[in-house]
């Protein structure tokens, strides 16, 4: 099917401004172009970078703004160029929506790293529309950016895949970190975090858990199967895995000292940075120079890397631990995110929820 002339009106929660609170809107998207795809939007997780956005705290916050960047779907119509997807395929929708296509990233399938890369939402589109993300009934996505989700993987499991699962995939298979019998951390356990122990221990992996306190021990140790779990402010504990990981997954997104995890990592240890931070980080260089270890960041996942790791979790049975809620319940939802109140993804259940009635009747 091509282009259908004229602008399609969508209806999804907005924040107006550094509130952070969100409330009914309703907005236009644009035609289904020819490399467009159409998406009536089933299901979209809740990502802590959203609060982030929606409450401005990188300073980059563009209103009103429907957040969002973990989005399954299912597609209503396609553009005559594309080739991917039909009518009635279960999508799914990440970070990005668009880059330049011609820089070193993009010939290199890891469009994540373009300069000129377009996020989903808070973002401005090649035709100069706002782009705003997966709190909505309907998306319109070009074609490059979306995924099949496996047959037979459930829609609200898959979401956040989309972002947290591929956020740890990718740094593990880029550096290397996917064989069997490697020894890795994962510092804080949230949505990233849990998705982090699952995956690397379906890489077989030992995994140790390292967190600020001793009460998600019993969820980390019974729940989802790490082999250690440390305290970081326990100091003996801290003492008795020095020099013993071989890699670090860093997903605290609040300011940290560094010293203690560098102190963690055995000879060429990568303590790989997630965490979206904006207040400066601190080390000592004897830590890094003495043991030839490394500092590194990786940010979320290329789409092939998207495609890998769905297929990669529907192979292994890996599901996320999550929390389904309603479309009205998304600030109730963001609090509880701040204050770490959730288990350990929230997924918001869009198709099933009534904010399309309420939109209509409270928005312009």
């Amino acid at each position: 099917m091509g282009s259908v002339e004229g602008e399609k009106k969508a209806l999804g929660w907005a924040a107006r401004d550094p509130s952070g609170v969100l409330s009914p809107y309703s907005y236009t998207l644009r035609s289904t172009g020819a490399d467009d795809v159409y998406i009536k939007v089933i299901c979209c997780g809740i990502c802590h970078t959203d609060i982030h956005q929606i409450k401005n705290d990188l300073g980059m916050s563009n209103y009103p703004m429907v957040p969002g960047h973990e989005v399954v779907g299912e597609v209503v119509e396609v553009g005559s160029d594309v080739s991917k997807f039909t009518v009635g395929d279960v999508v799914g929708v990440g970070v990005i929506v668009g880059c330049c296509g011609s820089c070193k990233p993009c010939s290199s399938d890891l469009e994540q790293y373009c300069n000129k890369k377009i996020w989903s939402y808070n973002d401005v589109y090649t035709d100069g529309k706002p782009t705003q993300g997966g709190f909505a009934d309907t998306m319109v996505v070009h074609q490059k950016f979306v995924v099949k989700i496996p047959e037979g993987m459930e829609v609200e499991q898959a979401a956040p895949l989309l972002c947290a699962g591929v956020t740890v995939y990718s740094p593990l298979s880029h550096f290397g970190l996917t064989k069997s019998g490697l020894k890795g951390g994962i510092l804080g356990l949230g949505g990233v975090g849990h998705m982090g122990v699952k995956i690397a221990k379906a890489m077989g992996h030992h995994v140790t858990v390292i967190s600020s306190s001793e009460k998600k021990r019993e969820e980390a140790m019974e729940h989802l199967g790490a082999d250690d779990y440390v305290v970081s402010s326990d100091q003996a504990e801290m003492q008795r895995i020095a020099d013993s990981l071989d890699y670090i997954i860093d997903t605290v997104p609040v300011f940290h000292p560094l010293e203690p995890y560098l102190a963690c990592l055995k000879l060429d240890g990568n303590l790989i940075l997630m965490g979206v931070i904006n207040t400066p980080l601190q080390f000592m260089t004897p830590l890094v120079i003495l043991g030839r270890k490394v500092i590194s960041g990786s940010f979320i996942g290329s789409i092939k890397e998207t495609e890998e790791v769905l297929a990669f979790c529907k192979e292994k049975g890996l599901t996320s631990t999550i929390e389904v809620v309603k479309i009205d319940e998304l600030n109730t939802a963001f609090e509880r995110l701040r204050k770490n109140d959730v288990r350990y993804r929230f997924v918001v259940d869009v198709a099933g929820s009534k904010f399309v009635e309420e939109a209509a009747a409270t928005t312009n």
